[in-house]
C-alpha cells in the first residue's frame, strides 16, 4: 500500500491506517471519533420511532462488519443512513417497525447484489447509470421531502400536536447554537455542531420544563436495550408496497457511497476504490444494514462527518474506528444513557432537523455542482426539473389494487429512465479520471 501523504498545508503526521496508538491514547481518539458520528446517528431513530440506543449497538455492529469485510483497508465508521427516514415511517404506518425493517433488510440486499456485479464487470457501468445529473436533484428531494416533519416537530407541542411558541422558541434556540457551532467553530468541534446543538438544546429545554427525567433515574444501569427481530420478536407482516418504499433508496445511497469513497481515497492519500475494492466497501455497508436491520435499528452509511474527521485529525487508523464502534455498543447497553436519550424533547430535535435536512438538500446541489452538471442544457433541465416535481410533489404510480410506487422511489426510478431515454447522456467518465480530478 502507498505510503500516506499530507493533502494541506501545515497538516501534523497522524496515525497509518493499520498503526495501533497505545493506552490511553487510544481510548481518547476512539471517544473523539465517536462523538463526531453521535449526533446524526442517534437523529434517525428518534425521527423515525426507533430505538436510539439499539441504532448505537447496530452502527458499531455494521461498522465491525465493514472492517472486516474490507479487510482493514478503509477507515469509516458507519451511522445510520438520513436517506432512509421518509421510507422507514412510511413503511412503518404501512406494516409497523418490523415490516419497515424488512424492506431496509432487502434494500440492504441490493447492496450485495450491486457489489458482485461491480467485482465482475466493474464501477463504469454503475456511473453511467447514476450520473449526477440524477443522484443530485434525488438527494434533493430526500432532503424537501423531509422539510415538513422537521417543521412539526420544531412548532408542534407533541402532547397536544398544536403550535406551541414555547416548544418552537426552544427549537429555535436549538437551531441557533447548531448553526454558530457549524460556521464559527474550528477543528474537531466543526464536526460535531448537532452534537453541540442537542446538547445545548437539551439544557435549554430543561431550563424550560420540557425534560422528564424521570425515566433516567429509574432505568437500570445495564440493560439490552429492546430491540426489534423481524418475524421472532413480533407477528411482521410485509406487503409488497414495503419493498417498493424501502429498495429503490438504494440506488442513491450506493451513488453516495461511491463519492463517500472517492473523497476518502484522496484524504488519505490511498486508491481505496481499487484496493481493498468498491465491492467490498460496498457489500460491508449491505451487511451492516442488513445486521442493523434484523436487530432492530436504522439502516447505517458511510458519513461525511467521519471523512471530516479523518481530514482534520490526521488519524487513519482502523483501530481508532473500530475502537468508536466497540463504545457505542457499550454505550447502547447502559440503561440509564439509553432512558437519557429517549428523554431529548421534540422540539430540540426539530430544531436540529431544520438546519440538518436543509444540509440534505444543499447537498444534493452540490453533487450536481461537482459533476458539472450544465442547466442549460434542455437534457438535463428536463430530468433534473421532473424529479424534484414528481419527489417533492408526492406523485403516486399505483401498481396493482396494493401496490403503488410513489416519493423518492418513483422519482428516482423517472429520473434514471429519463437519462437513459433521451439523447445526449450526461457520462461520468471513468472512475480513475473521477478519482483524479481535483
Amino acid at each position: 500500500m502507498s505510503e500516506i501523504k499530507s493533502h494541506e498545508p501545515g497538516a501534523q503526521p497522524g496515525l497509518d491506517l493499520h498503526e495501533r496508538p497505545a493506552g490511553h491514547r487510544w481510548l481518547v481518539l476512539s471517544v473523539q471519533h465517536l462523538f463526531a458520528m453521535f449526533g446524526a446517528t442517534i437523529l434517525v431513530p428518534l425521527l423515525t420511532g426507533l430505538n436510539p440506543a439499539v441504532a448505537l449497538v447496530t452502527s458499531g455492529l455494521g461498522t465491525l462488519a465493514y472492517i472486516a469485510i474490507t479487510k482493514g483497508g478503509i477507515p469509516a465508521y458507519l451511522g445510520s443512513s438520513f436517506a432512509f427516514i421518509a421510507p422507514i415511517v412510511a413503511g412503518t404506518e404501512l406494516a409497523g417497525p418490523d415490516g419497515a425493517l424488512v424492506g431496509a433488510f432487502a434494500a440492504g440486499c441490493v447492496y450485495l447484489v450491486v457489489s458482485l456485479l461491480i467485482g465482475a464487470l466493474g464501477v463504469n457501468w454503475l456511473l453511467r447509470l447514476l450520473p449526477p445529473v440524477v443522484v443530485g436533484p434525488v438527494i434533493m428531494v430526500i432532503g424537501l421531502s423531509l422539510a415538513s416533519v422537521a417543521i412539526d416537530m420544531a412548532t408542534n407541542d407533541p402532547a397536544t400536536e398544536s403550535y406551541s411558541a414555547l416548544h418552537f422558541g426552544v427549537a429555535l434556540a436549538t437551531l441557533a447554537v447548531t448553526i454558530l457551532a457549524a460556521v464559527f467553530l474550528r477543528g474537531f468541534f466543526a464536526m460535531v455542531p448537532v452534537l453541540i446543538g442537542i446538547v445545548a438544546g437539551y439544557i435549554i429545554a430543561l431550563a424550560a420544563g420540557l425534560v422528564d427525567m424521570s425515566g433516567i433515574w429509574a432505568a437500570e444501569t445495564v440493560r439490552a436495550p429492546d430491540f426489534i427481530v423481524p418475524f421472532v420478536t413480533h407477528d411482521t407482516q410485509v406487503p409488497a408496497e414495503i419493498f417498493l418504499l424501502l429498495v429503490p433508496v438504494a440506488v442513491v445511497t450506493i451513488a453516495e457511497h461511491i463519492g463517500d469513497q472517492l473523497v476518502i481515497s484522496k484524504v488519505i492519500g490511498r486508491n481505496v476504490v481499487k484496493s481493498p475494492g468498491l465491492h467490498r466497501s460496498l457489500a460491508g455497508d449491505g451487511v451492516a444494514t442488513m445486521i442493523a436491520s434484523c436487530l432492530g435499528g436504522p439502516p447505517n452509511t458511510t458519513y461525511g462527518e467521519n471523512i471530516g474527521v479523518l481530514a482534520i485529525t490526521r488519524v487513519f487508523s482502523v483501530w481508532v474506528i473500530g475502537g468508536a464502534a466497540v463504545l457505542a455498543v457499550l454505550l447502547g447497553f447502559l440503561g440509564n444513557f439509553a432512558a437519557f436519550l429517549n428523554s431529548i424533547p421534540t422540539a430540540v430535535m426539530g430544531g436540529v432537523s431544520i438546519l440538518l435536512f436543509g444540509i440534505i438538500a444543499s447537498s444534493g446541489l452540490r453533487t450536481m455542482i461537482e459533476g458539472r452538471v450544465n442547466l442549460g442544457e434542455k437534457r438535463n433541465l428536463a430530468i433534473v426539473s421532473v424529479i424534484l416535481v414528481i419527489g417533492v410533489g408526492g406523485a403516486v404510480l399505483p401498481l396493482g389494487e396494493l401496490v403503488e410506487l410513489s416519493g423518492m422511489a418513483l422519482a428516482a426510478i423517472v429520473g434514471i429512465l429519463l437519462n437513459l431515454i433521451l439523447p445526449g447522456k450526461h457520462l461520468t467518465g471513468d472512475i480513475e479520471e473521477v478519482l483524479g480530478r481535483g
